[in-house]
């Protein structure tokens, strides 16, 4: 496999029709190194496809480098073996929580500042786990044919990330994806997670921080799917969850 960096796809594709992936790349025949990374996972859509074409969104769970192929391969000194990939899906963060301070007996609960009334007190900021929501990946079409675009997050087992915007175009079971790694996600507060009377940041940004794979790095990739449950056949029952299994290149074309 003719890549020059071995790093991640995301992806996702669906019952007899079609997938999704995500990840950076250029042209594999084109690049001048080699790397590959199997991914397996499992793709949730909302609403369910079916043979008739529509708008859809979905969400993605999934593995790099643990499945049967072994760990990822690369001819990047340093580049991570193993890792989790998501896109859509909530987040728990941990952030700093804020909440009005309050007047006790002349005394604000900062421990200092003396009161009247707890308008008076500073604010007491602790901090706390909260649930941040990935950008939800949007697709339109049927199980016949598809597009998707959306952006993924990868969690290296050395703790860093890469970010990947993409898009792809499937028939049946194979899409083609084609993303380029982006240099931050930004999620958004899921408000129900915050603890009463106090308020988080609205947004939580996650930054593409893993040296071997640097923003506009590319990736192409196929990947294969099978239904979870056999009932899903796109006439009688719409597909809503598939597996997903592939190897994906990864890399840059110089």
């Amino acid at each position: 496999m003719d890549v020059r960096r071995s790093s991640i796809v995301l992806g996702a594709a669906l019952g007899a029709a079609m997938l999704w992936v995500v990840g950076p790349g250029a042209p594999l025949a084109a690049a001048a190194g080699g790397g590959e990374c199997q991914l397996q996972g499992v793709a949730n859509l909302s609403p369910p496809l079916t043979s008739a074409s529509g708008s859809f969104s979905y969400s993605f769970t999934g593995t790099l480098g643990t499945g049967p192929m072994g760990s990822c391969q690369s001819n990047i000194a340093g580049a991570p073996t193993t890792g989790s990939v998501s896109a859509g899906i909530q987040l728990s963060e941990t952030v700093p929580l804020t909440r009005p301070g309050v007047c006790t007996n002349g005394r604000c609960d900062d421990g200092v500042t003396a009161c009247v009334n707890s308008s008076q007190c500073p604010a007491v900021v602790t901090s706390g786990a909260v649930l941040y929501q990935e950008p939800i990946p949007q697709g339109s079409g049927s199980c016949g044919n598809s597009t998707t675009a959306g952006e993924s997050l990868v969690t290296w087992a050395d703790g860093k990330h890469t970010v990947v915007d993409y898009d792809t175009t499937g028939a049946l079971a194979a899409v083609v994806l084609q993303g380029t790694v982006g240099a931050s996600m930004t999620l958004t507060l899921v408000a129900s997670s915050v603890p009463a009377g106090f308020t988080a940041p609205p947004t939580y940004v996650i930054n593409n921080d893993e040296p071997a794979f640097p923003v506009g790095d590319g990736s192409l990739a196929l990947l294969t799917f099978s239904p979870s449950t056999q009932d899903q056949n796109c006439v009688t029952v719409g597909v809503s969850t598939a597996n997903i299994d592939g190897v994906v290149g990864i890399g840059s074309g110089t």
